[in-house]
Formats: C-alpha cells, sequence, structure tokens
C-alpha cells in the first residue's frame, strides 16, 4: 500500500438509519482491494479540529472487526456535526493553529475558510480517496474538495430525500416506514376522541417525506412546495370526518409548508450551513383548523422519532449497494462523483453537475393540488420512486 492509498469516510449532517451498513460495507470492500480505511469523526469537524494523524478525539483506524455488528444499529459510529469548514468564525478556531496559520486563512470579515487546514489533514492521514456520507450541505463541501483536486466520492443520505442527481437517499424508506407505523398506531387514540389529527413531519424545502407518507396511509398532506388555501383544508378535513365511521380525519404537514398569506417563521442562530429552525407547523395549524372548525386536534411531530434506531430492509439494501460501488469506483480510479439512481438504476454524476438547495416535488405531476393528497394516477411506465422537478 502506497503513502497516499488509503481511504478515508466521515458522515455528515443529521444521521440517518443506513449509515452505519454504508461504513460497514466500506471497509470490508476496501479490506478485498487490500486498503486500510480511516474513520473520520464528527464529519468535516474531525478533519477541521484534529491535531495530529492519530488524534482519538477525531481519527479512527476502521477494520473488518471492529466494524463487524455495526450494520444493526442506526445512527453513525463516527458521529457527526454540522461543520462547515469554509465558514468558520474566530471564535471557533481550532485552537492548535498558530497566528501565522490564522493569518494565511482566507476571511471575509465574519467567517475563515479552512479549505487548507482539511487538504492537509488528509494529506497528513494518507487519504488517497474520501468517501463522504450525507445530505447537501455535506455535498457542497465535498464537491469543493473535488474543485480543489482531491479525490471524493459522495454517498447521499437525507430522511427528506431532496438531493439533486439521485431519486433515492439512504434513510428515507425507513423514515416513511416509521411514520406509517406511528399513524396507524395513534389513529386509534385520534378516533377514541374524535379529534383531528395533525402529524408534522420533516421537510424544509421538499415534501417528498410528507407526500410518501401520505401515499401509504391514504391522508392528506400538505408540502413546502404548494401553499395551500386553509379554508380549502378545513373543509376537506371535516368532510374526512363526517365520512368516517370513527368520526377523525388526519392531515400530514412538512415541517416547512404554509397556507396562502401565511409566513413560514424561523428562529434561533443559524446552523454553519445557514439554516435555522422553522416553527412548528404542527401548532400553528392546529390552532387555526380549532379556530375555524370548532374541533379538537391532536398534534404529533414525528420529526427525530422518525431518524432514530435501525434501518429497514430497504435502506439496508440500498447503503450495502452505495457503499460497494463506492469501493468499485474507487478501484477503478474514478472520482469527482456521487452514487445515486435514476429511473430506478444504480448510476454515478458528477459532483461538479449537482445543483445545490433541495430537489423538489413535481407539483404537476405527483400532488393532487385540489384534494391535497399525492397523485394516484399515470404511475404506467413511471420510476419506482417518485422522480422530482
Amino acid at each position: 500500500m502506497g503513502a497516499n492509498d488509503k481511504i478515508g469516510i466521515l458522515t455528515g449532517g443529521g444521521d440517518v438509519p443506513g449509515l452505519n451498513p454504508v461504513i460497514k460495507s466500506v471497509v470490508y470492500g476496501a479490506s478485498e482491494i487490500r486498503r486500510a480505511v480511516i474513520g473520520i469523526r464528527n464529519g468535516w469537524g474531525g478533519l477541521t479540529y484534529m491535531t495530529d494523524a492519530e488524534d482519538p478525539s477525531y481519527i479512527r483506524e476502521l477494520t473488518r472487526d471492529n466494524t463487524r455488528t455495526i450494520d444493526r444499529t442506526g445512527g453513525t459510529v463516527l458521529h457527526t456535526s454540522r461543520t462547515n469548514p469554509r465558514k468558520v468564525p474566530e471564535a471557533k478556531l481550532p485552537q492548535h493553529l498558530s497566528r501565522e496559520q490564522v493569518k494565511r486563512l482566507p476571511f471575509d470579515g465574519k467567517n475563515y475558510d479552512l479549505t487548507s487546514i482539511v487538504l492537509a489533514n488528509l494529506e497528513r492521514l494518507g487519504i488517497g480517496c474520501l468517501v463522504t456520507i450525507g445530505g447537501d450541505d455535506t455535498l457542497s463541501f465535498s464537491a469543493a474538495l473535488s474543485a480543489a483536486g482531491f479525490p471524493v466520492i459522495a454517498i447521499p443520505k437525507t430522511m427528506d430525500n431532496d438531493v439533486h442527481g439521485t431519486e433515492y437517499c439512504i434513510g428515507f424508506s425507513t423514515a416513511v416506514t416509521r411514520a406509517r407505523q406511528s399513524i396507524t398506531r395513534q389513529r386509534t387514540t385520534i378516533g377514541s376522541h374524535e379529534r383531528i389529527g395533525i402529524f408534522r413531519i420533516f421537510g424544509r424545502d421538499a415534501g417528498f417525506t410528507a407526500l410518501y407518507t401520505a401515499y401509504v396511509t391514504s391522508t392528506r398532506c400538505l408540502i413546502p412546495e404548494h401553499r395551500f388555501d386553509l379554508d380549502r383544508v378545513c373543509g376537506l378535513l371535516m368532510e374526512d370526518k363526517a365520512n368516517n365511521p370513527s368520526n377523525y380525519a388526519l392531515v400530514i404537514a412538512s415541517e416547512g409548508a404554509m397556507w396562502t398569506h401565511g409566513q413560514v417563521k424561523e428562529y434561533g442562530e443559524a446552523d454553519a450551513f445557514g439554516h435555522r429552525k422553522k416553527v412548528d407547523i404542527g401548532a400553528a395549524l392546529a390552532e387555526e383548523i380549532e379556530k375555524r372548525t370548532g374541533q379538537e386536534t391532536m398534534v404529533s411531530d414525528l420529526t427525530y422519532d422518525l431518524r432514530s434506531g435501525e434501518p429497514d430492509s430497504i435502506d439496508q439494501i440500498v447503503a450495502i449497494t452505495f457503499a460497494n460501488i463506492a469501493v468499485e469506483l474507487i478501484r477503478e480510479g474514478v472520482t469527482g462523483c456521487m452514487i445515486g439512481i435514476r429511473n430506478g438504476c444504480y448510476t454515478h454524476v458528477p459532483l461538479r453537475e449537482l445543483s445545490h438547495g433541495a430537489r423538489k416535488v413535481d407539483v404537476a405531476t405527483l400532488y393532487n393540488s385540489d384534494r391535497y393528497r399525492p397523485n394516484y394516477h399515470s404511475k404506467l411506465g413511471a420510476p419506482l420512486f417518485f422522480s422530482g422537478s
């Protein structure tokens, strides 16, 4: 093995079920081509704050022995963070950097760009190719490293399924499966009290998770891509209650959904990638529904629970396959790409061609904006997963 033949791997952003199967499969595949694997803890934070090549806080050698059982659990054994090396405020600079090193870093008046530090640390670790697993934020810095000439292979993960260049992201199937199970269980309570059940679900800018969950639970859904008429929604829910022998109704709302002329309010400080938390649409919607209908509501937050625990079979299959494709590409010398699914088939796309920001639901073909339901028609010849716009 040469001086820079090691494979590095990290997970960034929010955790989802399926990350550990990727890590294990990369390690096992790499062992077959005689490549060592270095695990980088805390996402981009590890490559930003590590002090040396053996820093136990951030660097971990991965082997077949210490990854043998990790695919049976959720989360990520490498842990994660939302560190953005291109935007590090002075208060969060690595303490071991000298004043001279800091002076040489690009500075925009507010934040420092530590891309050069990350590249130097990759060199110190002897890493010849980096496998990054994450959503749009993680992938954006992956693309920056690739543009700087460093070999990178990216693997998309997000419960929102909103990464450009792929129809599927690891974590999505488990999120929908868990949401369906939770809604099915809670029907008994909502029905017993004859209420309107409101389920808030992840989806800042894209409604795929709410749309799929509504698809498999036969419920109505509200998504960020389409402003909804609040009175129309209230009327439909009252209609649902009247037609239901148990006298209850359900609606799923993406966290970024909002009614016409309403405002999606945010609060708190922005994270390293500029995202602030959104005010709870579930509570706001419940208040408006009760005001307009006089009906009692029940709000349930289906967010963090959906990303916890072990992956379902679909996420396990996709995670293992993405990982093995990554190793095959490394063996063939192909880098600078993201592995994904297009038209139902596994593929890879150049990182430089990926658009950033959320991939959106194609409202015209996938969403019934009059009934606030998924479109169940014209599926013949369509890929297994709903494609975006």
